[in-house]
């Protein structure tokens, strides 16, 4: 007896790998699609933001086209070394993104404009700066970006009027300081006397200027409210004005706390962001693995892919009983067929086919001058050895023929 199952190839073919495929390919160009598109759209906005070179719409060349027209000299930098090289008296300095800066970097920042006796202006100062950077001010919850009175005695907010202001808002014990710009009784714009951090005392001429936001140094905000007349006056108060670009890339970014030559980890030069973001990779890559991992439905029966001869099957488990001396099973299986194929010749009920108070009458009456033992044969001990068992294959087969003949 042969499987009449017919030979079946077990490569998927193209229309197949395709049909599969296609659905997680489709998914991959919709991301691709959109994360262009995205980028896109954003690389106007994103290009030069702050920046006095750029005349993009975020951009602030606006602003320092203006303050060169009224003679003060604009030098634009991106490290520390070259922000801290020119400060004095006469120096304006902006930093156009604090909270970009590593502690390191904030505490050097603030030893050297402190006692420089010139102006320190920080944009949009946020908790990871402003505690070093101006010393005695803490912030709170930031308020949307709107037109705002500046309420306070500062000549520079008093000129200006009303300008688009908000983001961080700042409160100090500090004596004179101008709070200016409030929302909900905190100020927005905030200016402070410079203290000697060595000595404790206020530096001549020396201040610090906050800003919650900068969205009035904008290129399509400056012609708006007073914008225009705040920026001019606040960074333009000094003859000279270095315009700060905190980078990724500075050298000074690398250096640990404690010690300006040595260099920092790796994992310390990654944003908090960008780990936790793998975090919540990986975590979706584990559930997407017991996703797939679980089964959804029962077994389903596949094809063979060649013919298998009934013969090779039996021999190839016989092999298998022999290999592990599995007498047991093997005389279990051939009682078992033998007393199945009975039960079917000699209309015994299927339920009852494995009853020895069932099938041994119905052989016995088929056979009734018989003197072989039914029960033990049928239903007997395991054989004691491979004779045995042959002995028994023997005698089965020979009780099945008596039967079918009979």
């Amino acid at each position: 007896m042969t499987s009449t199952i017919s030979p079946t190839s077990v490569s998927p073919t193209a229309r197949q790998v395709w049909t599969r495929g296609r659905g997680l390919l489709l998914a991959l160009l919709v991301l691709l699609a959109a994360g262009i598109t995205l980028a896109t759209l954003r690389s106007g906005d994103q290009h030069g933001r702050l920046d006095p070179r750029s005349a993009d719409r975020y951009g602030s060349r606006a602003a320092a086209e203006l303050l060169k027209n009224s003679g003060v000299s604009v030098d634009v930098v991106t490290t520390l070394n070259e922000a801290t090289a020119t400060t004095g008296p006469d120096t304006t300095l902006l930093v156009t993104n604090p909270n970009l800066l590593t502690p390191h970097q904030q505490r050097s920042l603030h030893a050297v404009t402190a006692p420089s006796g010139g102006r320190t202006v920080l944009l949009g100062a946020g908790p990871p700066s402003v505690d070093a950077l101006a010393p005695g001010v803490r912030t709170s919850a930031p308020t949307p970006v709107s037109a705002r009175a500046p309420g306070c005695s500062l000549p520079a907010a008093d000129r200006a009027g009303t300008v688009d202001i908000g983001g961080e808002r700042y409160v100090t014990n500090a004596p004179g300081a101008d709070a200016c710009y409030t929302s909900d009784g905190d100020p927005t714009l905030l200016r402070i006397t410079n203290t000697d951090a060595g000595k404790g005392t206020t530096t001549d001429a020396g201040d610090t200027v906050l800003l919650g936001s900068p969205d009035l140094l904008y290129n399509d905000r400056l012609d708006k409210q007073g914008n225009a007349s705040l920026a001019l006056q606040l960074l333009g108060s000094r003859p000279h004005l270095v315009w700060y670009l905190p980078s990724l890339s500075d050298p000074s970014a690398s250096r640990g706390s404690g010690d300006d030559s040595g260099d920092s980890g790796f994992l310390s030069l990654i944003p908090s962001g960008w780990l936790w973001g793998t975090f919540q990779l990986f975590l979706a890559a584990v559930l997407a693995a017991v996703w797939r991992a679980r089964r959804l439905g029962p077994l389903v029966p596949e094809r063979l892919p060649v013919a298998v001869r009934a013969s090779e099957s039996a021999e190839g488990r016989a092999r298998l009983y022999r290999k592990v001396n599995a007498r047991d099973r093997a005389a279990s299986v051939l009682r078992s067929a033998t007393r199945a194929r009975l039960a079917s010749l000699l209309g015994v009920p299927p339920a009852k086919t494995h009853s020895p108070e069932t099938l041994i009458p119905a052989v016995s009456a088929q056979l009734p001058d018989t003197t072989r033992d039914l029960r033990t044969l049928l239903f007997g001990p395991t054989p004691v050895d491979d004779a045995a068992l042959i002995r028994l294959a023997d005698q089965l087969d020979a009780l099945e023929r008596e039967v079918r003949t009979s």
